[in-house]
């Protein structure tokens, strides 16, 4: 069904005003047809890219890496490889340039400098000055064009305090330096001055995030307090010289947080009676008409205007992607028409609450703006509370069109060092060479009528909802959703969650054998890592005898489990999956308290032990349909029979999500099952218990046995009933299973499977043209999310010669900035290790690298728990201890290598082949790691922790283990025994024969 966007009083005065300014705009211009040879460089990549999606692609990825390039040969390769990609449809005159033997040559130097001259000019048409001396003059330029002016700082993200702080100085420094300037400005009553009330002539627009480096929706107050200490700075500052300052929307995850706080800021006595402030609303979210209403109202109660300026949004493929990533509900619009649509439902809106608010409309698009301008004419809305915006470099002929009928525009000017300001550059150039853009448009002659029509809107499903088009295309299996914290009623329900689950605390755990819950004859207390002396429950270990009172009940109950079809035991786990789903705020509430895991990465385990669940589940019932291989007259079968008893050695680490894991392939796949839990994470083991029992599984199916792993678990891998055992845990007690599971026992009659996950020395490989901003903050993530304490952490840092410097000071200020506390509190990114073996055998670690390598960061941690600060030593032999030796702390070594040859073989060169990651936008360079990087999981431009069910299967080889990935195609057939069941059908000569009467 498709919705007409009603046809209002304002239609015809739209048009009317549009058409005058399209003529405008389309005076003295050449057709695109043209364009191709009259232009420069700059103006020939731009028509390229319009003309050539392909080349589009990689033209962008390609100016993406230009910073990271620092010498014309660098450049000239890049180049090659990038546009010489098979993919790319090469115009004929960038085809002749890139056909140069060698980068070094003297071709390779003129494409280099050709291309990197032609880029630099295109940034110099949307940034507006490199220094505060060229924006002064950009500004002064445009003022007497009559156009006012808001200065925008680019520059690196803001990942470090540092940063942040430098942040606050730049803006103050810059608010000086243009109200300086602006005392020799000459009056223009255009933009000066409106209804008799003067405006200031200097405008800035700053990010919220960016005043705060740990800036996160999940710590709702600290982050407030951060930012709003120094935003109330620069506000006093701005009044003190006369300035406005307009606040800038970010990402989705930001809005409501950003809103929030400066709804409250504004509200103080301070601050309550200034209108020379502004805030931002992005149409293309589908919950900005709602914002919109929400900030009018308050808006009345302040009883004082403020600037709302209403743009279309920049960050749509981010939040598109982020979305079907994180199985999220989809917050853009999907169709351009539907965000246009709403950009003028909002712009109606605003100027009918024009006593209460000032109107700034941002756009490219002569519709957009002629709307604006027929509502404020009909209204009679006053100058003062209406102006329209462009971007610099993006509106040129609009902008003076507008300024010609007397309106007031104001410029969006960007300012910084150009290669940093190349992610803004990006964001402009996808805007103008996409289909949908109204200056392209505009640019291909498209018939007027079409360019000025009312948006059409296909009717949307109700908003918020995914985007099936971008789902997983090869893969029926969607995985659960992580917790948005950045929703204020989740974390409501996070912190009420904590309070039920501390009024549980001390409680005592029972073992579980053959469906009763049994006395053992020893309990041993779980602390809290975060605060020792905070007993968490009390957990049972049983003793060997009710260890083979187990084994005999799994063995009693396999023969009628083994019958039970693959399909009512894929329904059991789907119905475990839906329990947890129910109780994730408690689950990951034990998670924080009994392991010391941060709250995200808490929930995020939830996911992943939901996502075992339900895919397991997919799983079997595929495999259970078995294959055919059938010939005229004989019936080929090829099936699938559980092994029998399955010992589960689950980690303290993922205390729910590898127990969960391992325990429901091995159930599903028919098995009888016995979980023995680390000693530590007994209280989650014992939740997860208590849902598997209300999923539906039978007695002595599942049996939870918590116990010594020298005693219980020794007893059950070599117990002759035992036919599996599935272990995660370290290397030492994995290879000790391996090798006692490999000798036959008195009355065993079967070889048994061991599946060992056991861990890794994991490498991240940064080389010259990685991503810095994007390196340290994975790299932080990887290195030290959840203290270290993953298998898939990583431990080495392996930096070539020419960035190393640059890198290691960001990553050591990165590093420093992150917030060391206990788990339950929303602001700690490093919580506690999880006991004092560990702690101690941490140090030991630590003492060991300062005697073979330079100590770049220690951070002091609390004393109360099990803390140990993030410690990152620098010039690390590759060969040194620390190199070579799993820690399973908060410890990175960072090595030194001069190329990305020697860069692989380091990180080859350990006995682990676990994760790995690498930082590059270096084509070869990705497709060499894929096929020479050895490791079981790759992540390129990205962390590498957090694998996700059916997406990344999990687990690697060399000494980091044996067995299939877990969350993969392969992982149940290792608990299954595969048969070949063959029948000859014929009869006397006679079979049926299919297709033949």
């Amino acid at each position: 069904m498709v919705l007409q966007v009603e046809t209002s009083t304002y239609e015809a005065k739209t048009q009317e005003i549009a058409k005058q300014l399209l003529a405008a705009t389309q005076e003295n211009r050449s057709f695109f047809s043209s364009l191709r040879d009259q232009m420069r460089w700059d103006d020939k990549l731009l028509a390229w890219a319009m003309s050539n999606p392909g080349l589009r692609v990689q033209l962008f990825r390609f100016i993406d890496t230009l910073p990271a390039l620092h010498s014309k040969s660098e450049i000239a390769s890049h180049l090659q490889e990038y546009l010489g990609d098979e993919s790319v449809e090469l115009p004929a005159a960038l085809k002749g340039m890139l056909n140069f033997a060698n980068p070094d040559s003297m071709p390779g130097q003129v494409a280099a400098t050709t291309v990197g001259t032609a880029v630099e000019t295109l940034a110099h048409k949307y940034i507006s000055g490199e220094n505060i001396k060229q924006v002064i003059k950009t500004v002064e330029r445009l003022r007497k064009e009559k156009m006012a002016f808001t200065i925008d700082l680019l520059g690196e993200a803001v990942i470090t305090e540092v940063e942040a702080q430098s942040y606050l100085e730049r803006y103050l420094e810059l608010i000086q330096q243009l109200v300086e300037a602006s005392k020799n400005w000459t009056p223009i009553p255009a933009i000066d001055e409106a209804d008799g009330e003067l405006i200031p002539k200097v405008q800035v627009s700053v990010k919220l995030t960016a005043f705060y480096s740990q800036f996160d929706p999940l710590d709702a107050k600290g982050s407030e307090e951060r930012v709003s200490d120094r935003i109330r700075i620069l506000l006093r500052r701005a009044k003190e010289l006369g300035a406005a300052v307009h606040f800038d929307m970010e990402q989705y995850a930001y809005k409501d947080i950003t809103l929030s706080i400066l709804k409250k800021l504004l509200l103080e006595e301070e601050f309550r009676q200034r209108t020379d402030i502004g805030i931002t609303i992005q149409a293309y979210l589908r919950d900005s008409e709602q914002d919109t209403k929400d900030v009018i109202s308050w808006l009345k109660e302040r009883g004082y205007p403020l600037t709302i300026r209403l743009v279309k949004g920049a960050y749509w493929d981010q939040e598109t992607i982020k979305a079907a990533q994180k199985h999220w509900l989809q917050p853009v619009y999907n169709e351009k028409a539907a965000t246009d649509a709403n950009f003028e439902t909002i712009t109606q809106l605003l100027l009918e609450n024009h006593q209460y608010v000032y109107s700034a409309i941002g756009s490219h698009n002569v519709r957009s703006h002629s709307r604006a301008i027929a509502i404020a004419q009909t209204l009679n809305v006053p100058r003062r509370r209406f102006e329209l915006q462009v971007l610099y470099g993006m509106g040129d002929k609009v902008a003076k069109a507008l300024v010609d009928k007397g309106y007031r525009v104001r410029v969006y000017c960007p300012y910084g060092e150009l290669l940093p300001g190349m992610a803004y550059l990006i964001r402009r150039l996808l805007e103008n060479t996409a289909n949908s853009s109204f200056l392209r448009q505009n640019l291909e002659n498209r018939p007027i009528e079409e360019l000025l029509a009312p948006p059409i809107v296909k009717e949307e499903k109700n908003s918020l909802t995914p985007n099936s088009s971008l789902q997983t295309p090869n893969s029926h299996f969607s995985g659960a959703a992580d917790t948005d914290y950045a929703e204020e009623e989740v974390r409501t329900k996070t912190a009420q969650a904590f309070q039920s689950v501390r009024q549980q605390l001390g409680k005592t755990y029972l073992p579980l054998i053959n469906g009763e819950y049994v006395n053992p004859p020893e309990f041993v207390d779980s602390l809290n890592p975060s605060n020792f002396s905070e007993v968490v429950g009390k957990v049972g270990l049983i003793s060997v005898e009710q260890a083979e009172q187990a084994m005999q009940a799994a063995k009693a109950a396999f023969p009628g489990w083994k019958k039970t079809p693959a399909k009512q035991r894929a329904e059991i786990l789907r119905k475990a999956g839906d329990l947890m789903e129910l109780r994730r705020a408690e689950l990951s509430a034990w998670m924080v308290l009994e392991v010391g895991k941060p709250v995200k990465e808490a929930d995020g385990e939830v996911s992943e032990a939901i996502d075992f669940c339900r895919y397991y589940a997919d799983e079997m019932e595929r495999l259970d349909k078995g294959v055919n291989y059938d010939i005229p007259g004989e019936n080929n079968r090829y099936i699938y029979q559980p092994r029998g008893i399955v010992v589960v050695i689950s980690p303290w680490n993922f205390p729910l999500a590898i127990a969960c894991g391992m325990t429901v392939a091995a159930l599903v796949s028919g098995n009888c099952t016995l979980l023995k839990p680390a000693e530590t994470s007994s209280v989650i083991a014992a939740k997860l218990t208590e849902i598997l029992v209300d999923a539906g599984f039978p007695k002595g199916v599942f049996q939870y046995i918590p116990g010594k792993g020298s005693q219980v678990g020794a007893y059950l891998v070599n117990h002759s009933d035992t036919h599996v055992i599935a272990f995660t845990g370290s290397q030492e007690v994995g290879c000790r299973i391996y090798a006692e599971s490999a000798t036959l026992k008195p009355g065993q009659k079967h070889m048994k499977r061991v599946i060992a996950e056991m861990g890794g020395k994991n490498a991240i490989i940064v080389d010259e043209s990685a991503d810095l901003d994007q390196a340290v903050v994975g790299i932080v993530q990887s290195a030290f999310g959840y203290s270290g304490q993953k298998c898939s952490a990583a431990s080495r840092v392996i930096v070539l010669q020419p960035i190393y410097d640059a890198f290691v000071q960001r990553l050591v200020e990165a590093t420093k900035s992150l917030n060391i506390g206990e788990a339950e509190l929303p602001s700690t990114q490093v919580g506690p290790v999880i006991d004092a073996n560990a702690r101690d055998r941490i140090r030991e670690y630590i003492q060991k690298g300062k005697a073979e390598a330079e100590v770049a960061l220690e951070l002091p941690a609390p004393e109360q728990g099990y803390f140990i600060g993030p410690v990152i030593f620098s010039e690390v032999s590759p060969n040194a201890v620390i190199s070579q030796e799993e820690i399973f702390g908060p410890v990175l070594a960072v090595i030194r290598v001069k190329d990305f040859q020697e860069a692989l073989a380091v990180a080859n060169g350990t006995n682990y082949a676990l994760t790995g990651g690498l930082y590059s936008r270096t084509p070869s360079h990705i497709q060499q790691a894929q096929t020479d990087f050895e490791v079981g999981n790759l992540y390129i431009n990205r962390n590498i922790t957090g694998a996700i069910v059916g997406r990344q299967p999990f687990g690697g080889f060399k000494l980091s283990g044996v067995g299939s990935k877990a969350g993969g195609p392969d992982y149940l057939l290792q608990f299954l025994e595969p048969r070949a069941v063959t029948e000859n059908i014929q009869r006397q000569g006679f079979a049926p024969i299919e297709g033949a009467e």
